[in-house]
């Protein structure tokens, strides 16, 4: 080979090099973002029909391998929030690479744990890991339109995740159901190449990290979680860290949890109404395939099959609110959201047709999707610009918080009752 041939292959290589390490301008493609964000969903729902196979594998019974649920549930509530902090700090490579560090991790845990508390703490980590990338995935969405398609995708693929849970574990093993978050891991490398450079001295907070406050919220949303399972005990908790965090902001109010963020009336208001049709929506979910076997006769094949189809269908066209959502204004959005929230939850107290309970459905999945990635972009708005990833995160923690709460209001009202008469 000639020198200049050398000289051209070494200048090729290097620019091949350099161009892969080099930030690309632009936002990121939202397919990509939406891959980062959405296994988390799948991953959530995964054990939801196999809970008896992973008792039995762990050699516990059926109500304490619910658990791995709980521990799902608690460390997305919980990570979002923490993965948001270190993300307005830190910026986004490293609140990226922490994050998919824990997925990984969390995993591996899962794939080889034979014991309950070690598996739950995989389940954990997992959960974290998945919340602080889908943090990310909401902080570079940017609009209401893409931030459309990340919801969209968390409908579809919880709306699946159950299913494809049950299939993987039938074929292979539960452990591979519960590991279906970890394909998110394949958008880190492409993401981080989107990512811009951390956060300046100027933009991020000077006093350093407010530890007491993390924990003062990670404390309230932990007995928030844990209501439905031990609600003595979880709401007396819950009580107390809320006073003590309300005190602790008035003392730091630029702390991890900014008063002029919470005192913002847009932020307010698009957090709690996430957290009502959220919680709503989970409520729907949880109760109707037992008013469909209660009311209409239909089997549990049946229900679960209608239920899956309405749960796809009001997730896509819960983007189509999304992209239209710019042009609509705040006001038609929000009234849209509420009076469909409202008429789903209203059908479902009252019908006795099956179809209409799944319109119910579908309405529930519409409006709760609908106001993910509307709110969102709605609550980061009311933020100045070093504030918007903490908003987020708030945001997050309360839509999250509507999931715990909705299958302790379905227990309250519907399974309870039907378990009474049974």
């Amino acid at each position: 080979m000639t020198t200049t041939a050398i000289t051209a292959t070494t200048a090729t290589t290097t620019a091949t090099a350099t161009a892969r390490a080099t930030p690309r301008v632009g936002p990121v493609p939202v397919l990509w973002l939406a891959l980062l964000a959405t296994p988390l969903a799948a991953g959530a729902n995964a054990s939801v029909l196999i809970l008896p196979d992973m008792a039995r594998s762990l050699g516990v019974s059926a109500g304490a391998a619910t658990w791995l649920v709980a521990s799902y549930a608690w460390a997305m509530a919980v990570g979002t929030p923490l993965l948001a902090g270190l993300l307005r700090r830190r910026g986004l490579r490293a609140a990226l690479h922490l994050a998919g560090a824990l997925l990984v991790s969390g995993t591996l845990l899962v794939a080889a744990s034979p014991w309950l508390p070690l598996t739950l703490a995989g389940r954990a980590t997992q959960a974290a890991g998945g919340a602080g990338l889908a943090a990310v995935a909401m902080s570079l969405a940017g609009t209401a339109r893409r931030m459309g398609v990340i919801s969209a995708g968390f409908g579809i693929l919880g709306a699946s995740g159950p299913l494809l849970g049950a299939q993987l574990s039938q074929a292979v093993s539960w452990r591979l159901s519960l590991s279906v978050s970890v394909i998110a891991i394949l958008a880190v490398p492409v993401v981080s190449r989107y990512a811009a450079t951390p956060v300046t001295p100027a933009a991020a907070p000077q006093d350093g990290f407010d530890a007491r406050g993390a924990a003062l919220l990670t404390a309230l949303a932990t007995a928030l979680v844990l209501l439905h399972h031990v609600p003595a005990a979880a709401l007396g908790s819950s009580v107390l860290a809320a006073t003590l965090l309300a005190l602790h902001v008035r003392r730091r109010p630029d702390g991890f949890v900014p008063a002029a963020l919470i005192r913002q009336p847009l932020f307010l208001g698009s957090a709690l109404l996430a957290l009502v049709l959220s919680g709503s929506y989970f409520t729907l979910l949880f109760s109707v395939p037992r008013l469909l076997t209660d009311r209409a006769g239909w089997d549990a094949t049946t229900a679960g099959t209608g239920q899956l189809v309405a749960l796809l269908s009001g997730s896509a066209l819960s983007w189509l609110l999304a992209a239209a959502s710019a042009r609509m204004g705040r006001t038609a959005v929000r009234t849209v959201l509420v009076g469909v929230g409202a008429l789903a939850a209203a059908v479902a107290v009252f019908a006795s047709w099956g179809p209409l309970l799944l319109v119910a459905t579908l309405g529930g999945i519409f409006a709760a999707t609908g106001s993910s990635a509307v709110l969102s972009m709605h609550a980061a708005s009311s933020a100045p610009e070093p504030q918007r990833p903490t908003a987020i995160g708030l945001f997050a923690l309360c839509y999250q918080l509507g999931g715990a709460f909705g299958p302790a209001i379905a227990t309250a009202l519907v399974l309870s009752a039907g378990a009474g008469a049974a």
